[in-house]
């Protein structure tokens, strides 16, 4: 919530920091984009880091950061000391990110990592809906500074908690830090780098600029050490499931629809519909609330039909979404596509992630929670770079047609996601976890040891 929150109030308040900072637009821009190049260049990294040394210790590392940064933001001089800051904070909350989903993995067992991945998902689109409204409230009576500063109690409170507390190391599932789990600097520099230089081009979109061709050149590159290296930073176990590469070019795809959709839905509101910012962001309210429904709603659809229809489906009704608000001019049109929207968002989202975070070892948590937040970070930006252009080149209300088209392209990669289970015995088998909904697994599918095998795609 701290760091979605975070990103949701500062678009609110940049105006505001633009003609107190007498600052360009350029200049605003960077204070986003400088966040988001840091973020998606060391997300992996930091999600190893956590494998190695603990990820509650990476957590609560870039918490206290996090809060640090902000209350440095908060203090800042000039526009310069602002973008600065922001790269920083972007370390550290690439830090905290893939730390939150390895925390999740070592502290459930498997079969019910459902409902904490829900409430994960929930309380992102709490801030999502809640960041607007706090932002501009206090843009508007504190100025732009009060918006940093409200992140500075949260960070730190649970960056101290986390390392207050101790995990339980009695039961099965649970593992302690690998001293000996490889960091391979090699490969971590070469995809920061590429990485940071492919959001950095698409942030820039449609200008090409020096960062096309050196996240061509250092992508190869890193292609070319992981497969020579004895022990790379993207585990084989990882890269070389089907299932967890479906999941991830499904969140890009969705995130990319889902955040395309609402820059073009400003313009759409406001500009061809002319309505105020706030009757706009009223009109967009049920967008968030079906998130946030959607997340327990996607934990029983996981149990009871499996990550594969549950994705396919969830797919269809935010396609169904984006041409409703496509076509929509009257209120309730525009609530009813907003709300199909949310609820295949949110139910994607909760899904894909089960999905990623299951399907690997428990040993390479850390770095399967990377990967899933950087599928998160880049999706939104070719969203918002693919809106743009289409709006540049026709009707404003192209890009939702188009987004939706794309979104519908994702059917066919859900068939690499695991299906339901196959029906088991009535009475749980001796040692079967009790109590739950998440519960209905036998033992023979948990995990068993850092070393121990993922799980089958029927026993999701």
């Amino acid at each position: 919530m701290v760091v979605a929150l975070d990103g949701t109030v500062l678009t609110v308040a940049q105006p505001t920091l633009r003609r107190d900072l007498d600052a360009s637009f350029t200049q605003v821009q960077w204070t986003s984009t400088g966040y988001l190049v840091a973020v998606a260049g060391l997300l992996v990294f930091a999600g190893r880091l956590g494998d190695r040394y603990g990820h509650r210790r990476t957590f609560a590392l870039g918490m206290i950061g996090f809060g640090a940064a902000s209350a440095g933001i908060a203090l800042a001089p000039d526009v310069g000391w602002v973008i600065g800051l922001r790269v920083v904070q972007g370390v550290f909350g690439a830090l905290l990110q893939p730390a939150t989903l390895g925390m999740l993995r070592a502290a459930y067992p498997p079969e019910r990592l459902r409902t904490p991945i829900a409430v994960r998902t929930a309380s992102i689109g709490v801030a999502a809906a809640a960041g607007p409204v706090v932002g501009g409230a206090l843009a508007t009576e504190f100025g732009w500074r009060a918006v940093f500063l409200l992140n500075i109690v949260p960070a730190l409170v649970f960056g101290l908690l986390a390392l207050a507390s101790r995990d339980r190391q009695d039961r099965p599932y649970r593992r302690r830090p690998a001293a000996d789990v490889p960091l391979d600097l090699p490969g971590a520099l070469l995809l920061a780098v590429a990485l940071a230089c492919l959001v950095h081009t698409l942030v820039t979109l449609p200008g090409v600029t020096w960062s096309v061709p050196v996240a061509l050149l250092v992508g190869a590159a890193f292609v070319r050490h992981e497969r020579r290296a004895g022990s790379p930073l993207l585990p084989p176990e990882i890269v070389g499931s089907r299932a967890v590469g479906g999941a991830l070019g499904i969140l890009v795809i969705a995130s990319a629809a889902l955040n395309g959709s609402l820059l073009t839905c400003v313009y759409v509101l406001q500009d061809d519909l002319g309505l105020t910012p706030l009757r706009s962001a009223l009109l967009s309210l049920p967008l968030a609330a079906l998130l946030v429904a959607a997340a327990p709603t996607s934990a029983v659809l996981l149990r009871r039909a499996g990550a594969r229809v549950t994705v396919a489906g969830a797919m269809v009704v935010l396609a169904a979404g984006l041409l409703v608000l496509a076509r929509a001019s009257a209120p309730v049109a525009l609530c009813a596509g907003f709300a199909l929207v949310g609820a295949g968002f949110g139910t994607v989202m909760v899904a894909a992630t089960h999905v990623v975070v299951r399907q690997a070892p428990a040993e390479s948590a850390g770095v399967a929670g990377g990967l899933q937040q950087t599928a998160m970070n880049v999706g939104p930006v070719l969203g918002v770079a693919s809106a743009t252009v289409l709006m540049d080149l026709g009707a404003v209300r192209s890009p939702l047609v188009v987004l939706a088209f794309v979104a519908a392209t994702a059917l066919p990669v859900c068939r690499t996601l695991p299906g339901g289970s196959r029906p088991g015995p009535k009475a749980p088998a001796p040692g079967t976890p009790a109590g739950g909904s998440d519960a209905t697994h036998t033992d023979h599918g948990v995990e068993r040891g850092p070393h121990s095998r993922s799980l089958r795609d029927h026993e999701v």
